[in-house]
Formats: structure tokens, sequence, C-alpha cells
């Protein structure tokens, strides 16, 4: 696809990367040359500096025959104006907008063909928010994505020296859960990815991605790693759009402090609070923490926009007995070198948000995209369509299906309809060797490697026939 990313940010940058590496045509706008510069060594893409709205700079872009414009700028008015100048100057076919303003999205009418022109429109924030209140509500789990509108789970989890199934292979799950269907979609021990096989033991320390119906997640949980306590006292490290969102979101079911340095925001933020307590101070300062009973505190979140605070404020509030702690870090480089420490869970807001663009890019019906470890894996929610004659997988017994080595499907989710066509209720199926794919069936499929998703993708295409 020949794509034009507007925005050379934190959310832009891991676009570009993730879409380059898919032998995309890409070209990135930006007014900061030395953005540009940076992205255009490490990647093979095109860079246009100047504003990313006008008419000029998207023509010098190659809007005239672009398929797709990604505006993730960080305004809001730029990313809407650019979506109105390249429908109406290029009729370029499908635009997607990052709005960080809970405004437009409450009023929908304004992004339609005839106002503002987005077909899609996107908020990191809100993404990232949703995915730590999850975390939240599953606190032993390292990461925690939904598919098929809630109706399955893929919960990551390390596992736990004594735990039921821990030093046990995969075929034991039966035994211990005959009545609960799940599928272990992988397993990486020490950063490498083991294809999990009925043999292959569970050992402490692997981190074990899991596929199962939602209201069973908890119960595969146990099987590996203890159940930590309920969370109830949550601190929170900065006030700004995340800080702010995740506060008003739990207020009213946890105990929530808010640390926010800015005494300007910090008034801000207590007026749109009604329960949290808002205090006015230095995440990083030893003896405020201590004050606030930082030893009380079920989890402390470092949310600010600075990734050496976040860092030292987690590390100080572990040290300090905080249960549990997670933090918000820009920089991919610094994730991977954090997390399993002090820091119980690092989060990258630009990998956590992205699957909801890739959504969107990814050829075939592809309802969801989350990506895992970082942007190393991903999983993908994808409809089966077609019928034997013209797809490769609707029709066809699993073991008949040819995936990619490193792929996994890992469950269906399959509407049973009335005579009507209205869905009376969804089916999860954990599929087996045997189980045959129907046209409608939404796949849940694993890739341990990232570089497998096109092939995926090419395997679930119909051919001309059903077109």
């Amino acid at each position: 696809m020949k794509i034009i990313i507007l925005g050379a940010g934190q959310v832009g940058a891991s676009v570009a990367e993730n879409l380059v590496s898919e032998a995309n045509d890409i070209t990135l706008v930006d007014t900061s040359a030395e953005h540009l510069e940076i992205l255009r060594d490490r990647l093979e893409l095109r860079t246009v500096r100047g504003n990313a709205a006008s008419p000029t700079v998207l023509r010098e872009a190659g809007a005239d025959d672009a398929d797709l414009l990604i505006a993730v700028t960080q305004s809001d008015q730029t990313n809407l104006c650019a979506c109105r100048v390249a429908k109406t100057l290029f009729n370029l076919p499908t635009r997607i907008a990052r709005l960080r303003s809970t405004d437009f999205v409450d009023h929908p009418e304004l992004l339609s063909d005839e106002n503002f022109a987005v077909d899609f429109s996107i908020c990191p924030e809100q993404i990232v928010t949703d995915y730590i209140k999850r975390l939240i509500a599953f606190p032993e789990a390292l990461q925690v994505l939904e598919f098929a509108e809630g109706v399955v789970s893929l919960i990551g989890v390390r596992a736990f020296e004594g735990g039921p199934l821990v030093g046990h292979p995969l075929k034991a799950l039966r035994y211990h859960m005959p009545n609960v269907e799940v599928r272990i979609a992988a397993i990486y021990r020490e950063g490498e990815a083991l294809i999990p096989e009925g043999d292959t033991m569970i050992l402490p320390g692997d981190e074990v991605f899991c596929l199962a119906s939602t209201v069973h997640i908890r119960q595969v949980m146990r099987e590996l790693r203890r159940s930590d306590l309920p969370m109830r006292r949550i601190m929170i490290a900065g006030g700004g759009n995340i800080g702010l969102r995740l506060a008003r979101s739990i207020e009213t079911e946890y105990n929530v402090k808010v640390l926010e340095l800015d005494k300007l925001r910090a008034e801000v933020i207590a007026t749109q609070l009604s329960r949290a307590l808002v205090l006015r101070g230095d995440s990083t300062d030893e003896k405020l923490l201590e004050n606030e009973g930082i030893d009380e505190i079920d989890l402390f979140v470092a949310l600010t926009n600075d990734d050496e605070d976040n860092i030292m404020s987690t590390s100080l509030a572990k040290r300090m007995g905080a249960r549990r702690t997670l933090a918000l870090i820009n920089r991919r480089s610094y994730v991977d070198l954090v997390q399993g420490g002090p820091i119980d869970i690092a989060i990258s807001p630009a990998q956590t948000s992205i699957g909801s663009l890739l959504a969107h890019v990814r050829r075939g019906d592809v309802v969801a995209v989350h990506s895992l470890r970082r942007g190393a894996a991903e999983a993908l929610e994808i409809i089966a369509h077609g019928s034997e004659k013209d797809s490769k997988v609707v029709g066809r017994k699993i073991q008949d299906v040819a995936l990619p080595k490193g792929v996994t499907i890992g469950a269906i989710v399959r509407d049973e309809r009335r005579p009507d066509g209205k869905v009376m209720r969804r089916q999860v199926v954990i599929p087996h060797h045997d189980t045959v794919i129907e046209g409608g069936d939404h796949v849940i499929v694993f890739c341990t490697h990232k570089k497998l998703v096109r092939q995926v993708e090419k395997l679930f295409q119909v051919g001309f026939t059903f077109l």
C-alpha cells in the first residue's frame, strides 16, 4: 500500500516502523527536520518537511495516488484539517485521524464525509487507559487483551514456582481443568519463542500466553501462578491526559491518590475528580512517598511524560514497599531493559495503541490487531470469508490449513444465528486438529514473530471467484 503518515512523534514513528517492515511505500510528514532525519536514517521511507494540513505538502507527499492517510500529529485540529483536505482535493480513499479530545469522539457526525471526512479515529491515550484498567483487574498478568468484543481474552503471565501446571507438560491441562477449554498460544523462554506442543513443559519464569473464554480466564491463570490479592489502593504519578483519564475511570472502585508536580495542573485535575485525592509533589521525593503510605499501596503507576522520572519513581516505590509497579515508557529501547526488576510492567504507549491502527491497514477482514511483547509478536482477529472453492481456510480442518511455522490458531468465535439472521449467542471454540473453519468465523491467530503476519493475511484472502 502507498501510505502517508502525518506526524513523526512516538505514535507516528512506531506506525512507520511497523508498516515499513511489511514492504509498504511510506511517506512521513513532519515540521521537525531532526525527527525526519533520524527516522529516514533508520527506516526505508520518504520524508517531507512541512505543515501536515497544507495542500502543497500533501501533494508533495504523494496524496494524488496514495491509498491511506494516517494523521497522528499532536494537534487534533491539524489531523482533522488534513483529512478534510485529503478528501476534498485528492479524494484519498481512507483517512485515519488521531484525536486526543473526547469532544470530537462524542460527536461522530463531525467526522462524516460532509464534515471532517475521517473514516476512523483513534485516541491512544484512551487505549492506554483501558489497557491499564485491565491490568488492574488482573494484577498477576503482564498483558490482558480482548477479542470478539470481549468474548475471548488473551493473557500473558509469567509462570511462577509452585503453580499447579508449572513443571508439567501442557497436555496435563485437560486433567487440571477438564471443563475449561484453553489454548496455550505461545511460550517465551529467555526471550526465545517456543511452539507449544502436548509434551512442552512450562518452567518457572516462562512468559506464557493463554487464550480462553473471558469467563474462564482467572481459572486458567491460577494454573500458572498463585493469585495476587485484589487491588485496593492505587497511587498515580502524573496528572497528564492518561493519568487524569485513569484516575477518573477507577476512582469509584479504588482508593486513588494522584501525584502532580505542576501547581496549576494539580488544581485543574482536582476539580475534575470527585473521590480521588490529588497531591502536589514530586513522585521521586522519598519523604513524600513515605508520608503517603507507599508501603501500603497495592499498585504504583508512573504516567508522567518523562521516562527517567517514571523509571526512578517506580523503582523507589518498589523499594519502599509498593506491592506492584507499572511505568509508562516512551523509549522502546528502555522497556525491555527495565521490566521484570523493580518495575513489574513497563508499557510503551505507542506499541499499546498501534493495534487499532494496524487493524485498518491489514489486508483481509482483520477486526483486531494486538501487538505483543513490545511489538515482537502479534495476535490478530480475522473473519474467514468465502467457501472451500475460493478460500485457503474455509471448509478445511485446522490440520489441513497451511499455517506457517510459528503461527497458531488459538480460538474461533462462531455466531449462532436465528432464522432472521440475528445473533443468538457467540460460541467460543478452542480448535483441535480436526476442527473445521466455517465462513463467518472470527479466527484468533497468534504469530510468534511479526514477520509472519503477511503470510497469514495472504492465507485468509479469498480468490476472485468469491468477489
